[in-house]
Parts: structure tokens; C-alpha cells; sequence
């Protein structure tokens, strides 16, 4: 299992298209992908999950990936966040 902390950097948080973003991402690879806020654990292969963390600019999540292809999993999503899929900063 890995699990990295990241942060939200993006200015409009994690809305509609961000969520898409990351469902869309983590449906490439077979492993189980969570994402952790507040205590809080959903799926990060669910459009609905992802909407319900409702995670604003600065938000610290952790992401959680377990499966055979987890290192790959967890690069490419470490990679959108910090890129901030692709809004202006």
C-alpha cells in the first residue's frame, strides 16, 4: 500500500471538472485508489465520492493505492494534483 498527502492547489478546489479529472485517471490502473479528508474515506474511482470532499484550494488530502500497479497509480496522480489540472494559478 502507498499513501501520499497532498494538497488541493488549484483555485476552484475540487469541482466537476477535477473530479472527472482524477475518476478518469485513477480508471487507468487496476489498483484501489482512496482519498482521505477529515476523517473521511471515499472511493477515487467515484465521480460521486470525489464531489462529496468537497475539497477547497489548500485542502490536504490523503491518497491511499494498493494493487499491483499502485507506484504507477500514485505517480500519475500526484502528478494532476500538482499540476493543478491544468486551471490557471
Amino acid at each position: 500500500m502507498i499513501t501520499r498527502d497532498i494538497q488541493v492547489v488549484n483555485p476552484a478546489g475540487l469541482h466537476t471538472r477535477p473530479a472527472s479529472m482524477i475518476v478518469r485517471t485513477a480508471s487507468k490502473f487496476t489498483s484501489d485508489f482512496f482519498i482521505q479528508k477529515d476523517g473521511y474515506e471515499i472511493n477515487g474511482k467515484s465521480i460521486i465520492g470525489v464531489m462529496t470532499l468537497a475539497a477547497e484550494q489548500g485542502a490536504i488530502l490523503t491518497l491511499l493505492f494498493e494493487g499491483e500497479d499502485e507506484r504507477e497509480a500514485a505517480d500519475a496522480m500526484a502528478a494532476l494534483f500538482e499540476s493543478g489540472f491544468g486551471e490557471v494559478m
